[in-house]
Formats: structure tokens, sequence, C-alpha cells
């Protein structure tokens, strides 16, 4: 789950098929060789460079003595507007390769390994139809580098709309688990409010690929200090965080009440609210990348541990959001993502390391790991990353016309 008022970061998009990770990378023109033309020979880089034209009316030119084997496209945008650019099988075939925003005048790189087959350039221009180049035939070589079927916005509504069917049931038990943390501060029971208080925490948790479509009640029902002047003590800082501070740190339970009320009334209002909400198809994919990135930055180094030192409780509830995930976006992987039989290994591997650190009915805090346990759980969520970042790039809708 995103933390309010830290920075989102995004991934490049990277094709990560068949154990081979290919970045269709943003590289300047000031790298490339000087008067590089359509045959220049190897670079400093070593590999052989042909510059090929970005525009409507030349999409492709410039391609005219196809070789196989890795090579790097110098894409050259001679059009007025900025352009979007696929390398592709051809007619429709799967993408190989792409750059994103070239601007009118400059030129960026594109790295492929080819084999033998049929290709070709299609440049997407900003608020222009798509247009196709011709036909290249490459003969010989070994096999081709990874590639995917495009997977447009229309294919990510079913799941998208499964997911949130899901989350709908997600809510309904997160709205039974903060009533009792509110029941419980009522009540003046501050051990069963801290027993209450990680089961609900976790509960919204493994709703996180939901998080873009919470809108406010996100900050309200998760915030941390991030930016509050007052830290711990700002009028700002509420939700589970908030409780979470007071229950560990000798509050009342008269104190608590006011912020378990607001907490357990906001996630209330997001049940409530949340069959008028409409996810964004397109994000699917991401949020099963920064599910687990969020994880690594801020759970495994405990940086959200207000006193209860269950961080590693969170990062074992992040993993069942991943899975859910995933689960949706199965049917598109399957022929796309050759390593999603490794991926969901190495999910089962994780869950079971983090299974692990919970003993005698509590959770290890982080800092309290082992160094050779903290390695290992920091290595198999990173890798987990890794992985997840080729899920992205695969399930980030791409234009087909």
């Amino acid at each position: 789950m995103p933390r309010a008022g830290l920075r989102r970061l995004r991934s490049p998009r990277v094709w990560g098929l068949g154990g081979t990770v290919v970045v269709a990378g943003a590289i300047t023109a000031a790298a490339l060789a000087a008067g590089a033309g359509p045959d220049a020979p190897a670079t400093a880089d070593g590999l052989p460079h042909t510059t090929v034209e970005i525009s409507p009316g030349d999409c492709g030119r410039g391609w005219r003595h196809p070789r196989p084997g890795t090579q790097v496209f110098d894409l050259r945008n001679t059009s007025s507007r900025a352009a979007e650019v696929y390398l592709r099988g051809a007619d429709g075939g799967p993408v190989y390769g792409e750059v994103e925003g070239i601007g009118p005048g400059t030129t960026r790189q594109l790295r492929v390994r080819l084999g033998p087959g049929a290709y070709a350039f299609t440049c997407l221009p900003d608020d222009a139809n798509a247009t196709t180049g011709p036909t290249v035939r490459v003969a010989g070589g070994g096999a081709a580098g990874p590639a995917a079927a495009p997977i447009t916005q229309h294919d990510l509504i079913a799941p998208a709309i499964d997911y949130q069917k899901w989350v709908a049931g997600g809510l309904d038990d997160l709205v039974h688990r903060t009533d009792a943390l509110r029941a419980a501060l009522t009540g003046g029971d501050l051990p069963a409010a801290r027993a209450a208080w990680l089961p609900a925490h976790l509960a919204y948790e493994r709703l996180g690929a939901a998080y873009g479509a919470f809108g406010d009640a996100d900050k309200k029902i998760i915030g941390t200090t991030a930016g509050l002047p007052g830290g711990v003590h700002d009028p700002g800082f509420t939700g589970f965080h908030r409780v979470e501070y007071g229950l560990w740190h000798g509050e009342s339970a008269a104190g608590l009440r006011a912020p378990a009320g607001a907490l357990a009334d906001a996630v209330r209002a997001l049940r409530d609210d949340w069959s008028q909400a409409r996810m964004d198809p397109a994000a699917l994919g991401l949020r099963a990348h920064e599910i687990l990135e969020n994880t690594a930055q801020f759970e495994l180094t405990g940086r959200t541990d207000y006193g209860s030192g269950s961080n590693l409780a969170t990062a074992r509830a992040n993993l069942d959001g991943t899975r859910a995930v995933l689960a949706r976006l199965h049917p598109l992987l399957t022929t796309r993502y050759p390593e999603l039989p490794s991926l969901e290994r190495e999910l089962t591997r994780t869950e079971r390391l983090l299974d692990g650190f919970h003993k005698g009915g509590g959770w290890q805090p982080p800092g309290d790991l082992k160094r050779s346990d903290r390695e290992r759980t920091n290595a198999a969520v990173g890798d987990l990353v890794e992985r997840l970042a080729s899920v992205a790039t695969l399930c980030d809708p791409r234009r087909t016309v």
C-alpha cells in the first residue's frame, strides 16, 4: 500500500521473457555515433546501428539491409509530433521492443535481438493514427529476443471488473475488523484493541492494488507522518498508524476512541462508496509490481513501524495482495510470460520465508532479524520486484490504431 505524501516510483518498460530482460531504453542523441547512417558499422557499444525514420509518411524508412542478432536502431523522429514506436512481427505480430516519447527532431535508441522472420516498425504519433512501415525480412541467425503480443485496454476490462468485485468482499471484512477495534477501545480494553489492530490493518494491506481508486480515503486510513509538521502529534495524522502509535506508546483507551472511530467511519464510507468506483484497467499490471516495490521501500526497512513491530506481517499481506492481482492477470500472462511459473514458485518461497518470522503469536520486527535472515528477505522481495516489473510492462496497454 502506498504511503501518503511519499513519491511513487514507476519502472521503465522492459521485456522480461525467456529469462532475458531487454530495456527499450531512452538514450539521448548525444550518445549516438556522429554521422551514423542507415548501415553504420559497429560503434563504441560494439553493436551494429541502423538509423530509421519515425514519421507518419516514412515510418521505418532506412532499414534497407536487415541482419540477424543483437543490434541497435537509432530512431529519428523527423515529424512535428512526439511519437511512440513499436518493432513488431509483420502483420500485427508480437512486440520485440518499443520506445516512448520520441520528441520531434530527436533520436532515441532501441536495442533488440532479431532472428529469422518478418518485422515492421509501427509509429504512433501523438494525436494521430498509427502507421506501419514496410515489412523487412531477416534471414539466418539464432533465435529472436523476447517478444509478446500486445495487451490492449479492452483485454484488461474483465480482469479489472473481477478484481473490483474481490476488493468489495475484502472491504466487507475490513469493516467488520475495524468495528471490532473500535469496540475494544470503546470498552476500555487495550489488550483486546492491540489484538484487533493487526488483523484489521492486514485486511486493508491485502487490498493494495486498489489504492489508485481509493482516493482521499487512503490517506485517512493508512496515512503516515510524512510531510506533517507535528509528526505523530499532528492533527493530520490519522488512520491505522495513528491508532498503532497510541496503542504501543501508552496512550489511554479514552484518548484513542476518537482516532479509532474516525478510522472505522472512513473504512465504512469507502466500502459504501466502492460500488460507484471505477478502477482504471490500465493500472492493474503496474499495481502488481508496485505493491512489492512499496514493501521493499517501507516495510522491510521498518519505515512505517509506529510501535507494533509488525512490518513483516504487512509484507506477508502484501504478497497476498500481489497474488490477488496476478490471479486476475493469469489468463493474459500464460501466453506472454514464460517465466510466470517461476514467478509463482518464488512467491511461494517468499511466503514461506516470511511465515517463518511469525513466532510465539507475534512477528519479529525487521530490525531484530539476524543479518542472514535480513539479507535473504531483502533478496527474495527484491527478486520478486524485478520479476513483476516484466508483468507491469507486458500488461501496460498498447495502442493499436
